[in-house]
């Protein structure tokens, strides 16, 4: 239809092609140019099934942001953003538009990232496949139709699996690239079939973006209660951000990208990307009945050919299959993606030392100290020898995604916690009773409990004590609660072992610490852990 086209097009951009082209096509269309084109099958009750290769995740390494004087200054430079000459991008550049001059079809989206209309930012999307095309108009916002004709893109991506990258002359690092140029406002991605290179792209925009407008960036789910009152829960993958924020009793804003602005949280996207793998309709029902319906895209999901049956538990494709789709296929979803400002800030920590308490209330400045260090521990592996957790420290609970430095992010969060005096908690989702292999899983049951607790206000009313290690202050009774679980080191039954695992971990917060020490007042470096 015509309403979909706008008048500036790709030729407006200096972009030509022969293409045929398809624009702002819906989730129908789409899927239906999908099949035809065996870029996926139609699973029994309704969604694409899709495949995308040996790229089963983000090719973090193989990321890069052009350096010059728009950037030089601005951005964190280091392993997580690492440079490109602007040289280097402009024959990737002319590489790219010369691939897409000889393409046979592409299709384009006209989005917006961020679903609160001032701090918005518009984004069109080229890609070679249609379901790419599906995917990244289900995960961003869409424009009403009459919207698109008037249509006018501040920031361009190109999405090319087929064109390969040359180290040589691109100076990347293998055929895979994802290149950010923020003056030229234009980010390519080639060698890969991943679609979630296309929703971090646009996170890592308004990363870049907001703070400069004093809009605090969040890589974080949200959600409502029946009060009103709204709560944020920042936390690295396996620490529960999507389970523990998806209650029934509670409106959902999103689940994974937001910003906060002096009036509202607001989602990023539109739509919803959650992992699938053993996803049982016991544990998250509502994620789960998204795997039934159609405008659904299942990546890395095993479908059989001939009954298109899918099976969520093999994981012989990928353990990170991914599942796609609207944020109103969960049906407490706002309606608008936005909320009022934060009552509470839920940080969520996997602690597979078993040292930390399965909740803790940080002040402002301790919440910056657990922000900037954005902690979280993995589980030892199956390979031989490997007997003990292992810390993993990522900065604002998402440093892949965060182009500035950390401090900028982290000030932000602390201004924003002091002015809306919020409440902000520390929650233990591992481990209790002895490190990961001896003790055992939080009760999920206590942390719901806790949770509640804390955001209905009822715990700050509790009694507390004041951790001899890291120095936050942990209940020590709650209602509902076995209080033995609530004081980590009474839960091991080697009380010295305790004591020097806790010494142990606080010893890789400090030296994690160390690369921030510069860059904060001495408030927060009085908020660091000292060892008992």
């Amino acid at each position: 239809m015509a309403y979909r086209i706008p008048s500036f097009t790709l030729s407006d951009q200096g972009i030509a092609t022969d293409a045929e082209l398809h624009w702002n096509l819906g989730t129908a269309p789409l899927v239906e140019i999908a099949v035809k084109r065996s870029e996926g099958l139609l699973a029994k009750e309704g969604p694409l099934v899709v495949k995308t290769g040996k790229h089963t995740g983000r090719s973090a390494n193989d990321k890069f942001i052009v350096r010059d004087a728009e950037t030089e200054e601005t951005v964190w430079w280091g392993k997580t953003n690492k440079g490109m000459t602007p040289a280097q991008f402009a024959a990737l550049k002319a590489d790219v538009l010369a691939y897409l001059g000889t393409s046979d079809t592409l299709f384009v989206q006209d989005l917006y990232g961020g679903s609160q209309p001032e701090h918005r930012v518009n984004v069109r999307v080229i890609t070679e496949f249609a379901w790419h095309s599906l995917f990244i108009r289900t995960l961003l916002v869409r424009p009403e139709a009459g919207a698109l004709a008037g249509f006018s893109p501040e920031y361009t991506i190109i999405d090319l699996p087929g064109f390969q990258a040359d180290p040589e002359r691109h100076g990347t690092r293998s055929e895979t690239v994802i290149a950010v140029n923020f003056t030229e406002k234009l980010i390519l991605i080639g060698g890969t079939k991943y679609a979630g290179e296309m929703k971090k792209s646009v996170f890592g925009i308004l990363n870049y973006k907001l703070p400069v407008a004093g809009i605090m960036p969040m890589h974080c789910s949200a959600n409502i209660g029946p009060g009103g009152d709204t709560a944020v829960f920042f936390g690295l993958s396996g620490t529960g951000k999507t389970t523990l924020s998806a209650d029934a009793s509670r409106t959902l804003i999103g689940d994974d990208e937001h910003g906060w602005s002096d009036t509202a949280v607001f989602n990023f996207e539109g739509g919803c990307y959650a992992k699938m793998i053993r996803l049982s309709p016991e544990a998250e029902p509502e994620i789960f009945a998204t795997t039934r319906r159609f405008g659904t895209v299942l990546e890395n999901v095993v479908i059989d050919e001939d009954s298109r049956e899918i099976d969520l538990d093999d994981d012989s494709l990928a353990e990170n299959s991914r599942g796609s789709y609207p944020i109103d296929f969960i049906p407490n979803a706002s309606k608008d993606n936005l909320g009022p400002v934060p009552t509470n800030i839920i940080m969520l920590t996997a602690d597979a030392y078993g040292v930390l308490p399965p909740i803790a209330r940080l002040t402002p400045d301790q919440a910056m100290y657990h922000f900037l260090s954005g902690y979280t521990a993995r589980v030892a592996g199956t390979e031989i020898g490997v007997t003990e957790p292992t810390a993993t420290f990522s900065t604002c609970f998402g440093a892949p995604f965060m182009p500035r430095h950390p401090s900028i992010y982290g000030n932000l969060l602390k201004q924003r916690i002091a002015k809306g005096g919020v409440d902000c908690w520390l929650v233990n989702t591992g481990w209790t009773g002895g490190s990961y292999g001896v003790g055992k899983r939080m009760p999920i049951k206590a942390t719901r409990a806790l949770l509640n607790a804390a955001l209905d206000g009822s715990l700050n009313d509790a009694e507390f004590r004041t951790d001899p290690n890291f120095g936050f202050k942990v209940p020590v009774k709650v209602p509902g609660v076995d209080a033995a679980i609530l004081d980590p080191r009474d839960t091991w039954a080697d009380k010295d072992a305790y004591d020097a695992t806790a010494r142990k971990l606080v010893g890789q917060f400090i030296d994690n610490f160390a690369q921030f020490e510069k860059h904060v007042d001495a408030a927060v470096l009085q908020a660091a852990p000292k060892a008992a």
